[in-house]
């Protein structure tokens, strides 16, 4: 969504960003899918941790369609995270990068599935540092999730999700956002939570994952990517920017 078709009742990116600032620092202690790091942040009640870094290799050798959601989730995941991420001048949104694929293959794989993530409880409320606490894997939470939302939205709206307009859409993400709608099923904060964690993953991930196609959001920062040698280019771009087209894994190899 561009900003200059806000008259059209579309949503930006920075409109995006002013209504989900807070969310960030929420999703920070969720579990992070295809991360190193999410086995010191998604420690469980007895502190066993989490580790799905296989799931995105896994992947790289699947077909393009989805392996997880179903027609109706698909289209719900495809509306959320192009209403999270929105195409604009900045950039692309998070469609048209295949986030939905990449969220669809976690869901999938050992991440979605909760290897090595401790179901037993008590499952207790407890603080944001303490982590995920639900007696639910992530597939379950997010299958649920949109169970929960797709019924509101028909009830509050007459529609399905992924048929409401852009406005109407960024209206629900706000409300979910700031817990407005009490889900029946999950916790709102959590799984608006996974969701948008998940969305910033999948737009920022190595293309291998299922996201990022075409490495369009390393582009758009300037990242490199995963080429991690860079003695040989000290001399030629001395006081220079390095400009590089940006590597993925399977470039590498």
């Amino acid at each position: 969504m561009s900003t200059r078709d806000k008259s059209q009742g579309d949503v930006g990116r920075r409109d995006f960003l002013k209504l989900f600032g807070a969310a960030g620092a929420a999703a920070s202690t969720l579990p992070l899918a295809g991360s190193a790091s999410a086995d010191e942040m998604m420690a469980a009640p007895t502190g066993k941790p989490q580790r799905h870094e296989s799931d995105g290799l896994k992947s790289a050798v699947r077909g393009s369609g989805y392996e997880f959601f179903n027609v109706d989730e698909s289209a719900f995941v495809e509306a959320a995270v192009d209403t999270l991420i929105p195409s604009d001048s900045t950039g692309p949104g998070a469609k048209e990068l295949g986030v939905a694929i990449y969220i669809d293959r976690q869901m999938a794989g050992g991440y979605g599935k909760g290897d090595r993530l401790y179901l037993e409880g008590p499952f207790g409320e407890g603080t944001p540092e303490q982590g995920y606490q639900l007696p639910m894997t992530p597939s379950e939470l997010i299958r649920a999730g949109i169970a929960d939302v797709s019924a509101y939205v028909q009830k509050n709206h007459k529609s399905t999700f992924d048929g409401l307009s852009a406005k109407d859409r960024a209206a629900v993400m706000s409300e979910l956002d700031v817990k407005k709608v009490e889900l029946p099923t999950v916790p709102t904060a959590t799984f608006f939570g996974v969701l948008l964690q998940l969305t910033i993953e999948g737009y920022f991930a190595d293309p291998m994952y299922g996201g990022n196609k075409d490495r369009a959001a390393w582009k758009m920062i300037g990242f490199p990517g995963a080429d991690a040698m860079y003695m040989d280019k000290i001399e030629p771009f001395r006081n220079k920017p390095y400009t590089a087209e940006p590597k993925g894994i399977q470039d590498l190899v």
